[in-house]
């Protein structure tokens, strides 16, 4: 099969978001973005949100890790020491408070694991939450709308942008990989093995993005690491032959990136991150530019497959 990248065909699946899904992500920035208001007029209830300053001590000395200030917690939440929020029962803003508890044997620090300790609170605010109504207050607080009716279109429009999206980008992988799987080429193993690097690295960094690590993903699937990264070869092997793809096409059709490609993309990338220009250059090394400039290879080389296939929109 000789390589073939031009005249591929592939359906575009097309998504109408339906009312029901707006529905369903008001719901959810209903329950996001509750309503705080600030308690001037009695003590803390279980339920509560406080605002406070704490610093910690154990035999008469303050420990590491055991102070911070303007510190968020919900009375009852079981986020802290057992213990520790009962204690903040029935306490005004201002009032300064000592809470005496014990570390669990099982603690995560060995210098503080069954040990007792103080607290020293200062109380600053007492907040409660309460979910809105789906309402003209709830558009203007939450939506930035004039109207409830308002952000609802916009949060319609928001979503079937992102669903044209998604489909879009699913074309262009699916003909992306049409293309690669004509494209003959063989791997060593040492390219392969960098491969399964670089998707155990995109691992690590996804999990800790959700607090977790790798040792306690392994720990929840009953796995190994090692067993892990042998499951990533068929991916590294597709992520190496898309690459392979993307740089025979854009060999025979001449794409480059050139400067204005890559300021345009750097731009993007500022933005994306709240950043200046200035602000991300101390980041921007070899490493850094080489990602930006496979980044806009890749997207000229998927927009010359996708304008050159046959396309066939699916509505669903």
């Amino acid at each position: 099969m000789s390589f073939t990248y031009k005249g591929l065909a592939a359906n575009l699946e097309k998504h109408t978001v339906t009312g029901e899904e707006i529905d369903r992500q008001l719901q959810r920035l209903q329950e996001q973005s509750p309503r705080i208001a600030l308690v001037t007029d009695r003590p803390t209830e279980m339920g509560d949100e406080v605002v406070l300053d704490y610093a910690g001590f154990c035999d008469g000395d303050q420990f590491a890790g055991g102070t911070a200030e303007n510190q968020t917690l919900v009375l009852g939440s079981g986020m802290f020491i057992p213990g520790f929020e009962e204690q903040l029962l029935d306490k005004v803003p201002g009032e300064e408070v000592t809470v005496n508890v014990t570390f669990p044997t099982a603690y995560h620090s060995e210098a503080l694991a069954g040990k007792a300790a103080q607290f020293r609170c200062k109380l600053h605010a007492i907040r409660v939450k309460t979910p809105y109504e789906l309402d003209d207050t709830f558009a203007k607080e939450v939506g930035g709308c004039d109207t409830f009716a308002e952000m609802r279109q916009k949060l319609a429009e928001s979503l079937q942008a992102y669903s044209d999206q998604r489909g879009e980008m699913d074309l262009q992988d699916r003909l992306l990989r049409q293309a690669a799987d004509t494209l003959d080429i063989a791997f060593t193993e040492e390219q392969i093995q960098s491969a399964m690097d670089d998707q155990m690295q995109t691992m690590k960094a996804q999990l800790s993005q959700q607090g977790l690590s790798l040792e306690m993903y392994c720990s929840f699937l009953n796995t190994t690491e090692a067993a892990l990264r042998e499951e990533s070869r068929s991916a590294a092997l597709s992520a190496l032959k898309s690459w392979a793809t993307v740089e025979k096409i854009a060999e025979l059709e001449k794409l480059e990136a050139d400067q204005k490609d890559i300021a345009d993309a750097v731009a993007v990338v500022a933005r994306q991150n709240d950043m200046t220009v200035e602000q991300l250059k101390p980041y921007y090394d070899a490493e850094f530019e080489q990602a930006i400039v496979r980044s806009i290879i890749t997207g000229k080389v998927m927009g010359l497959i996708r304008d050159a296939a046959n396309v066939t929109v699916v509505e669903n």
